[in-house]
């Protein structure tokens, strides 16, 4: 494994095949995030959305949490910031990223942290894991999709409750609940994370892409615009492909 990246709190390695790991590395904090790691998390996702080496990025914490959300000691400085500026936000990067992102959650996803988790194409959790929601409990209004996307995921009453209440869900409830993929011990979490990644890098990388960008733009419609959108997109891949074959056989019968 070769690290790329000279950042101490935001680590990136890449490693065989493809794949990009993302770290949150502020162990001692439980990875609360200061405007600055805030601002590096967006840069390196838009960075690894344009290197055409990284097929899939995996996104995890250090030590005994995933990330504890924003970090309070610094909110000030957190909250003077530009909401608006798309380019230092890191859940924006993330939604915009083509490539697939896998979750690794190890402990406490909390908050600012339960909202990056959830901008995660796929969630591998750890059986010590727990989402939180404390914007009720602060007074803090979310603005990293909360309160939407988790009702579109458990359903709006389970998701009134958890937000409502503050109250945690745990690693087994957030697989019954549909919340994350798989729950593994704590020493396979990233081991589980890299397996769905080398299964992804075996497919057709541009149809990943394509296929990864209709299922998340379709989820934001009803299904029949829905349906609608696949079709679209389907005749766009179609000319793609008669394009590449037409430029292929020119090639070829060029050098015949």
């Amino acid at each position: 494994m070769e690290k790329s990246s000279p950042e101490k709190l935001i680590l990136v390695t890449h490693e065989a095949g493809g794949i990009a790991c993302i770290t949150i590395n502020r162990p001692h904090s439980l990875n609360s995030l200061t405007k600055s790691m805030m601002t590096d998390l967006a840069r390196i996702f838009k960075s690894l959305d344009a290197d055409d080496s990284v097929r899939v990025i995996i996104l995890t914490g250090s030590g005994r949490s995933f990330c504890s959300g924003i970090d309070l000691t610094a909110a000030e400085d957190v909250f003077k910031g530009d909401f608006r500026d798309m380019e230092t936000d890191p859940v924006f990067q993330m939604e915009r990223c083509r490539k697939p992102i896998i979750g690794a959650v190890a402990g406490f996803a909390v908050t600012g942290g339960f909202e990056i988790s959830l901008a995660c194409d796929i969630l591998v959790a750890s059986k010590d894991a727990k989402f939180l929601d404390t914007h009720a409990r602060f007074g803090i209004f979310p603005s990293w999709g909360l309160s939407q996307k988790l009702s579109r995921i458990i359903g709006p009453s389970r998701a009134r409750e958890v937000s409502l209440t503050a109250t945690p869900i745990n690693a087994e409830q957030a697989e019954r609940w549909g919340l994350v993929n798989y729950v593994v011990d704590r020493s396979e979490l990233l081991n589980k994370a890299r397996q769905i990644a080398e299964a992804i890098i075996k497919n057709n990388q541009d149809l990943v892409l394509r296929y990864k960008a209709v299922i998340n733009d379709g989820f934001k419609h009803d299904l029949t615009r829905a349906l609608a959108l696949e079709k679209e997109r389907a005749h766009e891949n179609l000319y793609i492909l008669e394009k590449e074959i037409t430029y292929k056989l020119l090639i070829f019968f060029s050098v015949i």
